[in-house]
């Protein structure tokens, strides 16, 4: 199973941004999807955006202003976060999963543990 480990959160103001990491570790990668999920207090689990680690990726619309991207060399994905609202409170997940991208958490096997990220008006 692979091991992620997720950081870059923290405390900013409406207009800032911030790049998100996780860091990938403990199998060999080719064959993986990565996804960012997010999940605000009361609410369900969101789908944020997922990249393979051939450059294929997708993303939620509702989160135009993010953008994801791999460094295969470090096992890591990115997550940049622009134009940050206070409506993107929320605990920020990666997630891996064998195969291709999906959307719905139940499509993935390996989740980290999250970092915060809050978003003062």
């Amino acid at each position: 199973q692979v091991q992620l480990v997720e950081s870059g959160g923290g405390l900013v103001q409406a207009g800032d941004s911030l790049r998100l990491s996780c860091v990938a570790s403990g199998r060999t990668f080719a064959n993986y999807a990565i996804a960012w999920f997010r999940q605000a207090p009361d609410k369900e689990r969101e789908f944020v955006a997922a990249i393979t680690w051939n450059g294929a990726s997708t993303s939620n619309t509702q989160t135009g202003r993010f953008f994801i991207s791999t460094d295969n060399a470090k096992n890591t994905v990115f997550l940049q976060m622009n134009s940050l609202k206070p409506g993107d409170t929320a605990v920020y997940f990666c997630a891996a999963s064998v195969g291709r991208i999906g959307v719905r958490p139940n499509e993935y096997d390996s989740w980290g543990q999250g970092t915060q990220v809050t978003v003062s008006s």
